[in-house]
């Protein structure tokens, strides 16, 4: 049977490329013109592409004429409009309310809390206290509740007006809402505060944490002292138990030997004496010792004969 074979066809048909040397790679004809023509293609595909690098790079560098701005007038625009947005701010927490929460329900969290007061009014802000640890951990051993409960919080508002309303409304009313949550008897305990700020409430927190972290410093400063006085005593100690074995493997080999020399002071077993501080008892004539009025003294006070 005779032998078929397909037809050839330029490998460059059908192919996209991205510059003349991939197609003239691919091409058929292979004569030195052919050469000569990519060899002159490449060349003016290489200046295209350097001037477009030479835009890009002009586009990107600022002109000649026009400086930039320095760092020092960047920090200072920054500045003045950071000073222009705590201006704002401050006016608007001006007109702001805050009220106080005396007593948080159980499953109470603020997403929820936020829900509820919002049909009243804007919310800005909401702040609860967690409660105790130790608390919580006694619960938890009970068999309690065994989520974050909350002892009191703080609610702001955008308007003043908004929350006196909302604490006159609210206070000594039941909570309701859907029968089965578990909040739904109990009761609000909300008050509005007059001339109180959200900075108040950020600056008392503040306080309350420096000297929380006073506290642990000293703490934990006292602890370093009483383990490194303990450290130095076992060191003290060992010291004092390996004198005296050197001491006692001395005499036996002493004994051992026959010899009846005794050691000096110094090297004898040293007996560690130990001191404690003690009060001093009260004597029993203390009473009879105190100051007492004379008899006739009394009785010109209270006309005794």
């Amino acid at each position: 049977f005779p032998i078929r074979f397909p037809k050839e066809r330029p490998p460059s048909q059908g192919l996209v490329f991205d510059n003349p040397l991939q197609a003239s790679l691919f091409s058929t004809d292979r004569r030195p013109s052919s050469i000569v023509t990519t060899v002159d293609s490449v060349a003016t595909y290489s200046t295209v592409r350097m001037a477009e690098e030479e835009q890009k790079v002009a586009r990107t560098t600022p002109p000649e004429g026009r400086n930039p701005k320095s760092n020092d007038e960047r920090v200072e625009s920054r500045k003045k409009k950071r000073k222009k947005h705590l201006l704002k701010e401050a006016a608007k927490s001006d007109k702001r309310g805050v009220c106080y929460l005396s007593r948080v329900p159980p499953h109470m969290d603020p997403l929820k809390l936020r829900q509820i007061l919002s049909q009243y009014g804007e919310i800005q802000r909401i702040y609860l206290t967690p409660e105790d640890p130790a608390a919580q951990i006694h619960r938890k051993r009970a068999g309690g509740f065994r989520g974050q409960q909350f002892s009191e919080g703080w609610v702001e508002f955008t308007k003043k007006s908004v929350a006196k309303r909302v604490a006159n409304m609210l206070n000594g009313e039941q909570i309701g809402g859907r029968k089965r949550s578990s909040f739904y008897y109990d009761l609000w305990n909300i008050k509005y505060l007059s001339k109180f700020k959200w900075d108040d409430l950020t600056e008392e927190i503040a306080y309350k944490n420096a000297i929380r972290e006073q506290k642990l410093t000293l703490e934990i400063s006292a602890a370093k002292r009483e383990r490194d006085f303990y450290l130095s005593k076992v060191d003290q100690s060992r010291a004092l138990s390996s004198i005296e074995e050197r001491i006692k493997k001395k005499q036996k080999v002493q004994q051992g030997s026959g010899a009846t020399s005794e050691l000096p002071d110094d090297q004898q077993a040293l007996k560690v004496i130990r001191q404690f501080p003690q009060t001093r008892p009260v004597a029993d004539n203390a009473e009879q010792s105190r100051p007492r009025l004379s008899k006739d003294i009394l009785a010109g006070v209270f006309g005794g004969s």
